[in-house]
């Protein structure tokens, strides 16, 4: 590694018109130069294509633009691993269309994994963005969403996994990582089964058996606050949860178990926590049976 590695930026959109100009903006006003852009279109139908593929065409140098084919609808999973499959960098970094990078991020964390070259990831502390609004109410909400362990620390596999079943750390945000390429190949990219929801937190435990993590303890990047996300309608219905038990989460600790068995995972300690993940769900019929009546009520 050098400092002028190539950084493969990484922005996957599905009807962002409202924000994407201000994400690419932030990727553009990074001290960090050395840094390609590939703008992954997950099937627009709004003004978000028009304005990818502007900046593609304007500079074809440092921007990419890319879809599906037949600008299909794939979801976030698929969209990430199609950049992933087009990058060129050393390093993989990705960012959301509707939240944005500070202008010193990838500077930043280019320094920490030199730092730690044994690292294969750099996360960092993400900062819950509200204030963007402009609303009064708003202004004194941001918050900063801390991983949970002592920051400015190399962390071996798989001691964050463990944590993160046992939720005593919090998964980075996707826009709060830095990752050396060759590990995103080692793990198989993300989990196209997953294309909203825990599509972060299966790729994360995957890295997270693989590879030690660096964390940080400055926040880089701003995590828009906003009714339209992906996570917040999912919370309206009842779909997302951590802490209580939702479909979504039965379905990636399911899918967890299977890959720790396809792994040969012997770590006494992660089955442990994967276990008392699956307490919540013991009583499986009575649950179903809760989430059957909640969607009735919905849909009244």
């Amino acid at each position: 590694m050098t400092a002028t590695s190539l950084v493969s930026a990484i922005i996957i959109f599905l009807n962002g018109e409202a924000f994407i100009e201000e994400a690419i903006q932030s990727v553009f006003a990074q001290t960090y130069e050395h840094w390609e852009l590939l703008l992954v279109d997950d099937g627009s139908s709004d003004g978000s294509t028009a304005i990818a593929q502007k900046y593609a065409q304007q500079l074809p140098d440092k921007v990419r633009y890319l879809e599906h084919e037949g600008h299909q609808n794939r979801g976030m999973s698929a969209s990430r691993n199609l950049g992933i499959s087009h990058s060129q960098g050393e390093f993989v970094a990705f960012l959301d269309a509707d939240d944005i990078w500070l202008p010193h991020k990838l500077e930043r964390q280019i320094a920490a994994i030199h730092d730690c070259p044994r690292a294969g990831m750099v996360a960092n502390p993400t900062m819950y963005w509200y204030s963007w609004s402009g609303n009064s109410i708003d202004q004194t909400r941001d918050c900063l969403r801390e991983i949970g362990v002592p920051p400015n620390q190399c962390y071996e596999p798989p001691i964050l996994l463990s944590r993160l079943l046992r939720n005593q750390v919090n998964a980075p945000a996707t826009c709060g990582v830095l990752i050396r390429r060759y590990v995103v190949d080692a793990v198989g990219g993300f989990e196209e089964s997953f294309r909203g929801l825990f599509e972060d937190r299966a790729f994360f435990s995957k890295v997270y058996l693989k590879v030690p993590v660096y964390v940080t303890d400055q926040p880089l990047d701003y995590y828009r606050q906003h009714p339209d996300s992906t996570c917040h309608v999912a919370q309206k219905i009842g779909r997302y949860s951590l802490y209580k038990r939702s479909d979504a989460h039965f379905a990636f600790l399911q899918w967890l178990e299977q890959y720790l068995l396809q792994q040969n995972v012997q770590d006494q300690e992660v089955w442990n926590a994967l276990r008392i993940s699956y307490l919540p769900y013991q009583n499986l019929p009575l649950h179903y049976l809760y989430q059957i009546a909640k969607r009735v009520m919905i849909a009244r």
